[in-house]
């Protein structure tokens, strides 16, 4: 079980390094490999506390946090995709 909570943890530390990066260098290919770090992450999230006996609580909160804050920044940066497109235009 601690194997699948390391690679969770890297799944999730990559999610907000990519997106991070992906903000400051948006292009729509880094966009969608940030999407499917997110849902990698959500997903082996799932994974843990279907498996587990831990507190589903802090679970939850925890990924409510990381959700909230990648789906922040991934937001900010469609829109700058968006801004790019339309300057080119």
């Amino acid at each position: 079980m601690s194997i699948f909570i390391l690679i969770h943890v890297i799944i999730a530390l990559a999610s907000v390094a990519i997106a991070s990066f992906t903000f400051f260098k948006p292009s729509i290919k880094k966009l969608v490999a940030s999407y499917g770090f997110i849902l990698a992450t959500v997903a082996s999230g799932t994974y843990l506390i279907v498996a587990s006996s831990g507190s589903i609580l802090r679970s939850c909160l925890t990924g409510l946090f990381y959700v909230t804050v990648v789906s922040i920044i991934t937001i900010a940066t469609h829109v700058r995709v968006r801004q790019l497109a339309k300057e080119e235009i």
